[in-house]
């Protein structure tokens, strides 16, 4: 403790010829907050939120979560149709949402498509 202060003394952050360390200026480095991992459910890779896209059940139906708000279980896969197929033949979505039987991800399929479909000028049309 007296170590600590006679080193903060020495730096300049004492306040006056008293020798008083002036709390206000003496702050401690902010540790970084770690970043949230997520699962995919179709090929078990990790990734972050923005790489992931989040499925709830809204009743019976299962929905994309695009602002990862809906309340109840979530399930991630990556914005891969790959990822999807592996996740549906592994069965692994009503695992990890913790319901039987198997869901309809069409919803779901679609907004993948949608998402990974490359929009192009008119001038690649085919004919």
């Amino acid at each position: 403790m007296i170590q600590n202060l006679a080193s903060l003394r020495m730096s300049g952050v004492t306040d006056g010829p008293s020798g008083e360390v002036d709390c206000e200026t003496v702050t401690r480095p902010k540790a970084s907050a770690p970043v949230p991992t997520r699962t995919c459910v179709g090929c078990r890779g990790k990734g972050g939120r923005s790489e992931l896209l989040r499925m709830a059940l809204m009743g019976d139906d299962l929905v994309p979560d695009l602002s990862a708000r809906l309340p109840g279980r979530g399930a991630w896969v990556h914005l891969d149709q790959e990822c999807l197929a592996l996740a549906v033949r592994r069965r692994a979505i009503p695992r990890a949402l913790r319901v039987p039987g198997p869901l309809d991800v069409a919803a779901v399929q679609h907004l993948l498509e949608e998402m990974t479909t490359v929009h192009r000028g008119s001038g690649s049309k085919k004919p």
